[in-house]
């Protein structure tokens, strides 16, 4: 049975007006990473959308490197035959028979972690895997086509700037090994870019901001991740810094929404950042997620001064993406960090989560 907050989510997400559903009647979509964080709301909101329907429901491939994860991730629709997992992974040539009418490239190790200990790995998912799929936009002639992109790629745009707009570029230094992913997001941006211009495949991007909700990994290796997995198994949080850096957060269901309008009504070539309008510091949002949990006996535990430091995760002081694109395409967000992770303790505690 599906988790009522995340059945209350994907309710929400397809009462958005601003989303012409019926564009997806009868369509197929790939989404590439589909067992990842962010996809996996969509193609779950998209087969939410097809219980509401008796005809023409929207069929869904979703490309995944580890069936049995993909399996535990959609438990609740192994059955349903609008839901085709295929095992691949994106950076090696694929054929897909079938029409394609949209494609969702979110394939990408988006965690820090990966960006140390697996380079190279990281650079083939936004490189060669988003040529692959380019290449198959082009064949298949599909109707949109949305590349997950990062923030990152301002660079240093993001100490040197209050709030970072999409036209806001900052330096990368290529030879830090961290960059893989950053570099490679830019160059995957610049291949939609190009591949608009050259076959007129309808490419666009969105960069999102810190997301948020039911569904992300405890081990992901990002800050607010390990602060939700030590609250839900009663332990203090551990800043690993002053938590005096600040970040902006979006509640996965507004993002959501905000990435399915790209998808439909975006320009051809355009990135979209997608996040909200204000930056809480990292030791605001520890102190607010204990507060959410009603958890009182916890408290923040602070290294020594001699052991502070930034977080390998990102060094940078704040990351506010200015949002005015996107607001012009009607979508703002509605949800705030306390609601959004209150229902996000609150999922885990329906499904009995445990650390992992």
């Amino acid at each position: 049975m599906i988790n009522p907050i995340l059945k209350e989510d994907f309710d929400f997400i397809l009462a958005d007006k601003l989303i012409d559903w019926e564009r997806f009647a009868g369509k197929t979509v790939l989404v590439t990473g589909a067992s990842g964080f962010l996809p996996s709301y969509m193609i779950q909101t998209l087969l939410h959308f097809n219980s509401r329907k008796v005809q023409e429901p929207t069929r869904i491939i979703g490309l995944v490197r580890d069936l049995s994860k993909a399996k535990e991730k959609y438990a609740d629709y192994l059955n349903d035959d609008n839901l085709n997992l295929l095992v691949q992974d994106v950076s090696t040539p694929f054929t897909i028979e079938d029409e394609v009418d949209f494609i969702i490239h979110a394939a990408s190790q988006a965690s820090p972690k990966f960006f140390f200990s697996d380079p190279v790995g990281t650079i083939n998912a936004n490189t060669l895997g988003t040529t692959h799929l380019l290449e198959l936009a082009k064949e298949k002639k599909v109707k949109s086509f949305l590349y997950f992109s990062t923030g990152e790629v301002n660079g240093d745009a993001l100490d040197k700037l209050q709030v970072v707009n999409e036209d806001d570029y900052g330096a990368v230094d290529p030879l830090i090994i961290r960059n893989s992913y950053a570099e490679s997001k830019r160059m995957g941006e610049n291949m939609c870019a190009s591949w608009f211009a050259q076959y007129g495949v309808p490419a666009k991007i969105i960069r999102p901001s810190h997301t948020y909700g039911p569904g992300f990994s405890f081990d992901d290796g990002r800050a607010f991740t390990s602060f939700v997995a030590s609250v839900f198994n009663n332990k203090d949080i551990v800043l690993n810094s002053d938590g005096s850096a600040k970040r902006s957060f979006c509640y996965i269901a507004d993002a959501t929404r905000a990435y399915f309008l790209v998808l439909l009504n975006g320009e051809n070539a355009n990135a979209y950042n997608v996040g909200n309008e204000y930056e809480i510091s990292i030791k605001e949002l520890a102190s607010l997620i204990i507060e959410v949990s009603g958890k009182n006996n916890l408290k923040i535990v602070y290294p020594s001064n001699n052991n502070v430091q930034k977080s390998p995760s990102n060094t940078a002081s704040h990351g506010l993406l200015g949002i005015n694109k996107i607001k012009k395409l009607g979508w703002s967000p509605v949800f705030k960090e306390k609601e959004g992770f209150k229902r996000t303790l609150e999922s885990l505690v329906r499904v009995g989560v445990q650390d992992e």
